[in-house]
């Protein structure tokens, strides 16, 4: 019965985009969840760890690039009946344009703001990535199924459903 009742809490994570001009550099995740799909980087807060210091520790990780600061963005709030359920904090970091670092999360590469609507990523991140660039700060609540299929988004800060 624990088991049942641990495994819908939320689990807590950064999600963190790095961006140099007109592009963000995003991650070809080679692992579930979202195995395939184009993602910032990002991961777990370690015991005690503040939010921004996951961010910069989470970015250094994955793609050896080191950032003393990164700028919240907003939340990410994702609910469902199985054990996908997580609690994001989303920050930006504009950082200088390098060749895209090796990572053993899969394959980061630079793609320009114009083609973010035609990779395969998240359904949520396209909300993230748009509310970035237009330097809105977001509360979304995203709501799935037992699929893992989204049937729900929800801007509080804007008091409205996008979906």
């Amino acid at each position: 019965m624990k088991h049942l009742l641990t495994e819908g809490l939320k689990r807590t994570a950064v999600i963190c985009l790095l961006k140099c001009d007109d592009q963000l550099l995003l991650l070809k995740r080679k692992n579930e969840p979202n195995k395939g799909l184009y993602t910032p980087v990002g991961g777990k807060l370690d015991p005690f760890e503040a939010p921004e210091t996951a961010a910069v520790r989470e970015i250094r990780e994955e793609t050896g690039i080191v950032v003393n600061e990164v700028a919240y963005c907003g939340m990410l709030i994702e609910t469902s009946p199985t054990k996908y359920n997580w609690t994001s904090f989303v920050y930006l970091s504009e950082i200088e344009y390098c060749k895209p670092p090796i990572c053993n999360e899969g394959e980061l590469r630079w793609i320009e703001q114009n083609k973010l609507d035609t990779i395969e990523t998240p359904e949520t991140d396209l909300f993230i990535y748009h509310a970035i660039l237009r330097h809105t700060k977001f509360n979304l609540f995203a709501e799935y199924n037992q699929d893992l299929k989204m049937i729900s988004l929800y801007e509080a800060l804007e008091n409205k459903f996008l979906m």
